[in-house]
């Protein structure tokens, strides 16, 4: 018997809510996005705000491995965890964060999501399709909006990502500054917060990384988790303490184990009525021939059993698992979605080979993927 799905925490505690519950404390409301509520998220007065978010830095990897990362585990003790979106993907959360606004919102509903227009599948990360982002994404970002009231808004990052897709999807509207080391980044980070008040966000992505290639709880993974835990507390010493430190997460990982792979083509019934494999392993997309929706629910419940949730477009909207869904985004969905459960996970090596490759995977509703930190100090 699988553990219960974790649903989003939208407009009470979820990775969306972050930013304009920063902005908020700063004193800078943003009344487009929904303000907090009695059991929404709420943040302390502060001069400034630094938002460090954590690449695969789930909440309950966070306490399974307290001992790699005394500082944050310390300070998770009393702070409750967040959600991180549907699905529990990195392209996903971080336009989540940026914009203020749930996936079925904001569009960004996948690593891998159709085109409804040209019917191919455009990679959010490597945003390898000839996509305008301000068209995919069209909602002006938390941090532009924050940036037009008045509080200045720095992005920290990879020089390289300064001009992708995904940054001018999730991002646009800040100042970008770029760091190729750890150390130029944190020290960008604390010259950007100085000018008070402000809000400076600032991404780490190289335990994820790790993660896929090695798996959570690998002594690589546990390596990089406690230099995270030490640049973490080094950023901390380095800011005032007039300036707040929230450290966040966008989804957590599970390391799937070579008997629970499925791989779609060594069944090739679940490509009967498949027209467009999409999303990742975790979390497919699934887009149907024209007319074949019922049968490609019924094979691949039928295949996988407990092991996922086969669930229509409308079932899954129905549930909640992408907020309010709009009339653009909705067809970007899969006409079906397969939710794994456990450590169970569905390849395709045909169609994503380098995925096979992967340990650590995340996308689905489990605890071990939902649950974030939002930790302050």
């Amino acid at each position: 018997m699988h553990e219960e799905f974790v649903e989003p925490a939208y407009e009470r505690r979820s990775l969306g809510d972050v930013v304009p519950a920063v902005g908020r404390a700063l004193g800078f409301v943003l009344p487009e996005l929904a303000p907090a509520g009695p059991s929404g998220l709420v943040l302390p007065d502060a001069a400034s705000y630094v938002v460090l978010l954590v690449d695969g830095l789930g909440a309950r990897l966070l306490q399974r491995y307290a001992y790699a990362a005394p500082y944050l585990a310390e300070l998770f003790e009393d702070q409750e965890p967040g959600t991180a979106g549907v699905p529990s993907t990195t392209a996903t959360s971080l336009t989540s964060l940026g914009t203020g606004l749930p996936p079925g919102s904001h569009g960004m509903v996948g690593f891998t999501s159709r085109v409804p227009e040209t019917g191919k599948l455009l990679n959010a990360l490597l945003w390898d399709q000839d996509v305008d982002p301000a068209a995919w994404q069209p909602h002006p970002t938390a941090f532009a909006r924050l940036q037009a009231a008045g509080l200045p808004v720095t992005v920290v990052n990879k020089a390289e990502f300064a001009g992708s897709g995904l940054t001018r999807a999730a991002h646009r509207g800040a100042a970008y500054v770029g760091g190729e080391t750890v150390g130029e980044r944190l020290a960008a980070a604390v010259l950007a917060s100085s000018h008070g008040p402000s809000l400076v966000y600032l991404y780490d992505g190289d335990l994820d990384k790790i993660g896929h290639r090695y798996g959570v709880a690998s002594q690589q993974w546990l390596a990089q988790l406690s230099t995270i835990d030490d640049q973490a507390e080094q950023l901390r010493e380095s800011l005032p303490s007039s300036i707040r430190l929230v450290v966040v997460a966008d989804h957590g990982m599970v390391d799937a184990p070579p008997e629970h792979r499925i791989d779609v083509d060594e069944h090739l019934e679940l490509r009967d009525g498949l027209a467009l494999l999409g999303g990742e392993a975790r979390f497919r997309h699934l887009y149907s021939q024209r007319g074949a929706v019922d049968d490609l629910v019924a094979t691949w419940r039928d295949h996988l059993g407990d092991r996922a949730d086969v669930l229509t477009r409308d079932e899954a909207i129905d549930r909640g698992w992408f907020g309010p869904v709009t009339g653009p985004v909705r067809p970007r969905l899969g006409d079906v979605v397969v939710a794994s459960r456990g450590d169970h996970a569905v390849f395709s090596s045909v169609d994503f080979g380098y995925e096979t490759t992967l340990v650590g995977l995340h996308g689905s509703l489990s605890a071990d993927e939902m649950l974030i930190p939002i930790l302050v100090d």
